[in-house]
């Protein structure tokens, strides 16, 4: 199965999303996006993979989003795609794909609906709620 998350460390959603990934046994491929950008193109595929629009994927906080002026009905979808490349820091994270989709994963839970074994059992997230999805049953020890 393959697995990829566009993850930024610093980001307490990002880091449980990615153990949350880790924990359901799945091997997942990092893309620092901070470091690594999309492309224009993946930037575009990922937006249309998860039905939303250029608008929703713009992250507000901790990004020079206000000082850009990006409220402003007048940007249109080009144009917001020219500011996320120019600062990635704009694009809302994290973005997961998997064979069952590509979601936002905000609130970091919302990667439990994609993962193909999604049993990971009581997840404490970093803030300290407490995430109870299904666990694997214990192995018959015969």
């Amino acid at each position: 199965m393959s697995v990829t998350i566009y993850h930024n460390p610093a980001c307490g959603t990002s880091r449980n999303t990615l153990a949350m990934i880790r924990r359901s046994g799945e091997q997942a491929e990092v893309i620092e996006y901070l470091k690594n950008p999309p492309s224009r193109a993946r930037l575009i595929e990922l937006i249309e993979a998860m039905g939303i629009s250029v608008r929703a994927l713009l992250r507000e906080k901790g990004t020079p989003y206000a000082e850009l002026g990006l409220a402003d009905p007048k940007w249109n979808d080009d144009q917001l795609l020219d500011f996320m490349l120019a600062h990635p820091i704009l694009i809302n994270r994290p973005i997961v794909v998997t064979p069952k989709g590509t979601r936002l994963c905000r609130p970091s839970e919302v990667v439990l609906d994609i993962l193909p074994d999604p049993q990971i059992g009581r997840f404490v997230k970093e803030d300290g709620e407490v995430i109870d999805a299904p666990s694997r049953p214990k192995q018959d020890a015969r």
